[in-house]
């Protein structure tokens, strides 16, 4: 097992402003790293991008999972206070990236057109108000998903499509509650891309999955 990137560096001041790692990150680590085999001989990914990394804390584990020092780490937050603790983490782990503060993938395309091998993004899942989901508050808005907690999600599924190289894999986290069979029928009906539940976990009554979605290739 690879150990958890070291947070040490993260202050209680840091959390107030910035999503604190919970069930769900370490959920989505160890999915990445069930999968890490597939991911070095399958894909042997040249560009990876994370939407919404929060403290780093997945794109850093990856770097470390990856260890070649050769792949492209790239993260982005609509939260400046994320985006800085993100490169802190990593230099702290002694892991390369870059973090762009921007809305999902906003001023990414078309550079980044079919050329994203490894996808990941851990969302706003919770379902709440749609008011909430545009939140001033930076810790509310990194969980408040609207309505059935999909409304940050719809907005990404499209960007998948654009993003995603021919052999690139897209992992998602998500809830019961965001219909995931309702996800994945749509990124089949839309986009033509297969999927898999990866991983799940029980968080107290929240049924946490991590979705793994890829171009179907017959």
């Amino acid at each position: 097992m690879f150990p958890t990137p070291n947070l040490d560096h993260i202050t209680s001041n840091d959390y107030e402003n910035v999503y604190e790692p919970a069930e769900d990150t370490f959920l989505f680590l160890d999915a990445l790293e069930k999968d890490i085999e597939f991911l070095k001989n399958n894909i042997n990914p040249c560009i990876c991008l994370e939407i919404g990394s929060g403290t780093g804390c997945v794109s850093t584990f990856l770097g470390q999972l990856l260890g070649n020092g050769t792949t492209l780490l790239l993260c982005t937050d609509i939260n400046p206070y994320a985006t800085a603790i993100t490169v802190k983490t990593a230099i702290h782990n002694s892991i390369h990236l870059d973090a762009i503060t921007t809305n999902l993938t906003s001023g990414l395309l078309p550079r980044l057109y079919h050329n994203v091998d490894i996808l990941c993004f851990n969302p706003p899942y919770v379902v709440t108000s749609s008011e909430d989901v545009n939140s001033t508050n930076l810790i509310e808005r990194a969980w408040a998903g609207g309505i059935d907690g999909r409304e940050v999600i719809d907005k990404m599924l499209p960007l998948v499509n654009d993003l995603l190289s021919s052999n690139g894999v897209f992992y998602l986290l998500v809830i019961s509650d965001n219909k995931p069979d309702e996800i994945c029928d749509r990124m089949w009906n839309d986009y033509k891309f297969q999927s898999k539940i990866l991983a799940s976990r029980l968080a107290g009554r929240e049924k946490q999955l991590i979705l793994k979605f890829w171009r179907n290739q017959s």
